[in-house]
């Protein structure tokens, strides 16, 4: 839930001179929550002013330089987390541009939003292409002989099983004796 900066002001007065906060919400669980929040809006009136308790821009696009200037205060011994709170992002956020910074330089800074395009190769389709008298009349020669091998392969198989057979008959007949 949003909270106006009008209200979140009148939580934090009420919370600094020890006045009871009325819960926006009913139960337990959602007023521990609530008072989590009152704390933090504390903290933040007490960091930044009232400028502390004003909704931040989401989704604010940074510019290259604006992130340069944040990420040298830090490395002038500014904490990431007073930096963050000034500049109204996660110190997450600053952090992870600080380290980027260490190790690509500027580059580091570059806004890269999204994912990078995937390259999309096409496969050329084979065209049927017409086959010449010649070419014609060797695919149905090979075709006869295709089918003349495959018939005497049949055969030849059923010649081994039917010796198989045979063998198998000796052999249980000579055992019989």
């Amino acid at each position: 839930m949003k909270y106006s900066w009008e209200f979140k002001l009148e939580c934090v007065s009420k919370y600094k001179n020890g006045e009871y906060i009325p819960t926006p919400g009913k139960t337990r669980n959602q007023h521990i929550i609530f008072m989590h929040h009152v704390r933090e809006w504390v903290k933040n009136y007490d960091d930044l002013g009232i400028d502390g308790l004003k909704h931040s821009s989401f989704n604010k696009n940074w510019t290259p330089e604006q992130r340069f200037e944040l990420v040298a205060k830090v490395l002038a011994g500014n904490s990431i987390t007073f930096v963050a709170k000034n500049a109204h992002i996660g110190s997450g956020q600053l952090c992870q541009w600080v380290r980027r910074y260490n190790e690509k330089g500027m580059d580091g800074l570059q806004c890269k939003k999204g994912r990078p395009t995937k390259q999309i190769v096409m496969k050329k389709k084979t065209k049927k292409t017409k086959l010449s008298v010649s070419e014609q009349e060797e695919l149905k020669l090979l075709k006869e002989r295709n089918e003349y091998l495959e018939m005497e392969n049949e055969y030849l198989k059923k010649l081994d099983a039917l010796v198989s057979k045979r063998e198998a008959a000796e052999a249980r007949a000579k055992k019989q004796k």
